[in-house]
């Protein structure tokens, strides 16, 4: 029943996408190129109500049953028509802001919120009335890193289809179906939009999708990992820690520089690894692989043990440290490397 289900998803998503280009086109919902962005020709970009209708193509044949499902399904209607809005009007950044603070609140009106963590060697933290704003905190946050991500044909949909593939085999290994089976058809409609959304793309998710992915993979995240040790809710950051670390590094970025921390830019990871010398293709796959890593070590550190997981901890860090730095020196030091890595590539 629930590889059907995900069979649907996906197949909706490829019927589904065509329609929303001609539909995109119609009203105009076009993404224009600038200085910023890589593409050079007017593209639809509201690409997100193809994932979001195959999504609720297989999640109404499923069924999965929640106590929470009815809030998630309200604060991801809400943070659709944010992204829809946006796409269309290009609404300014407190708006956007404003509707995924209230989709978040719609979560936590359902009652799914972070209202404590137990610590290793000194036992339960209990959040009190901070549980509030550090669960819409965590929602807001993970929603804008998927969103800041989507720089690229396919990159934020295959990054969050490689997460949510992650957190369903993390929820199938801790016995959450519904989580399973919520994150598997949403990878799967992910999957199936990439068919469009790929290099080169024929159309784009938009805000509209990048919102809606985000906000489902910290809620769902949230789900799986709420009410646990620490090091059990660092998992989810692990597993988007392409996304989580990159924001990170463009919010340092932009106070250092001054700048209001919504500024755009163009020196997010994928347009650093573009300067540097790879192909559009070759950048997204890298970030792919990342991802995937990034996937398989929060597995791992869900396994180990409390000594484990804080040595995997650390690796991690340190990783992500390097791989900051290599590919600072990379673009100035390192042609040859770069050129393997570009013929190993293609």
């Amino acid at each position: 029943m629930v590889y059907l289900a995900i069979g649907i998803a996906f197949i909706a998503a490829l019927l589904l996408t065509p329609l929303v280009i001609r539909f995109a086109y119609r009203i105009r919902a076009v993404d224009q190129p600038n200085h910023r962005k890589v593409h050079s020709q007017a593209m639809p970009r509201i690409g997100g109500l193809a994932i979001f209708g195959a999504f609720l193509v297989g999640y109404a044949f499923l069924q999965p049953a929640d106590e929470h499902s009815l809030s998630i399904m309200l604060g991801a209607t809400l943070i659709i028509l944010t992204g829809f809005l946006d796409d269309l009007l290009d609404i300014t950044p407190k708006a956007k802001l404003l509707g995924q603070i209230l989709a978040a609140l719609l979560v936590v009106w359902g009652g799914l919120q972070i209202e404590f963590i137990n610590l290793p060697f000194f036992g339960e933290l209990n959040f009190g009335i901070f549980s509030i704003p550090i669960t819409v905190i965590w929602i807001v946050g993970i929603t804008n890193a998927i969103n800041l991500i989507d720089g690229l044909d396919g990159l934020a949909a295959g990054v969050s289809a490689i997460a949510l593939i992650t957190m369903s085999i993390m929820a199938v290994i801790m016995g959450d179906v519904f989580v399973a089976s919520t994150a598997a058809l949403l990878a799967a409609s992910s999957i199936g939009f990439l068919f469009y959304n790929f290099h080169p793309a024929k159309i784009f998710m938009g805000d509209t999708g990048s919102l809606f992915l985000g906000y489902m993979i910290s809620v769902l995240a949230l789900l799986g990992f709420k009410n646990v040790a620490v090091l059990s809710l660092i998992i989810p950051v692990i597993m988007l820690g392409v996304p989580i670390s990159d924001t990170f590094f463009a919010i340092v970025r932009r106070i250092r520089m001054k700048q209001p921390i919504s500024a755009p830019d163009k020196s997010h990871m994928h347009h650093c690894l573009i300067n540097i010398g790879f192909s559009h293709r070759q950048t997204v796959l890298i970030i792919y692989a990342f991802a995937t890593l990034f996937g398989v070590a929060a597995i791992l550190f869900s396994q180990a043990t409390v000594w484990g997981s804080i040595l995997l901890l650390g690796v991690l860090l340190l990783a992500i440290e390097l791989l900051v730095e290599a590919i600072g020196l990379a673009g100035k030091n390192y042609k040859p490397l770069i050129n393997l890595v570009r013929m190993i590539g293609k």
